[in-house]
């Protein structure tokens, strides 16, 4: 979406677009009711099974596992999400990265699916990631194209921060989403290379006087890249 980079094979554009550019069952519980229970018999130490850590008064204590990344689901249209892997442990700021990040590639596609009308994306970013934001979503339009699957963020780290700016690192799959011909609802011929291999996200951000993270500038890296290498699975 912004300018490329150069040699190290960072683009602009950050996926997902077409052509030129890179989108309880509720538990029942049964509960049978029959006959009155008879009074509970008091209870006696004798009761324990023999070895029984209760029995000495020490605690039993179930194992864990380790603690992995919290998973985010966005539900933008039927069949269309958008899954955010985020961090175990993150501050206050680089939550509010995230959300950014987030809402703009969520939104970005909601966009798509609704033909352009809902265009809360833009709230998410500012300068020249406006631009590109408008740019992305236009082509699109522009193509007739529209998106069905899932679009995965994981990886996500904060690269450095100065003042009220700061460098958010990312790696996006949509492998999981196809390309459709807005028009028909079918998925097109030629699905794009986005569909076929996770690609890395390098996100600019400032802190506006609100306390809100939004994105400033969006470049990205594919395979074989090196940035790229790292957000294979």
């Amino acid at each position: 979406m912004a300018d490329a980079i150069g040699a190290d094979g960072m683009s602009g554009a950050t996926g997902g677009a077409p052509a030129t550019v890179r989108a309880v069952t509720a538990l029942t519980l049964l509960v049978s009711v029959g006959c009155s229970a008879p009074e509970p018999r008091p209870f006696t130490p004798s009761d324990l099974p023999a070895g029984d850590p209760s029995a000495s008064g020490q605690a039993v204590v179930a194992p864990t596992k380790p603690a992995g990344p919290r998973t985010e689901t966005v539900r933008i249209a039927p069949g269309v999400r958008v899954v955010v892997e985020r961090p175990v442990i993150a501050d206050q700021d680089t939550a509010g990265m995230i959300d950014a990040l987030r809402d703009y590639r969520a939104g970005s596609f909601k966009a798509v699916v609704t033909g352009g009308q809902d265009t809360a994306y833009l709230k998410a970013v500012q300068d020249d990631a406006s631009a590109d934001a408008h740019r992305w979503v236009g082509e699109f339009l522009d193509q007739r194209r529209s998106v069905r699957g899932t679009s995965r963020l994981y990886a996500l780290n904060v690269s450095s921060v100065t003042g009220s700016g700061a460098v958010l690192h990312a790696c996006v799959d949509e492998t999981g989403m196809r390309l459709l011909d807005s028009g028909t609802g079918k998925a097109v011929r030629a699905q794009p290379v986005w569909t076929r291999e996770p690609f890395f996200q390098l996100v600019g951000l400032r802190r506006g006087d609100d306390g809100i993270w939004r994105i400033r500038l969006l470049k990205h890296a594919e395979l074989p890249s090196e940035p790229a290498k790292g957000c294979v699975r």
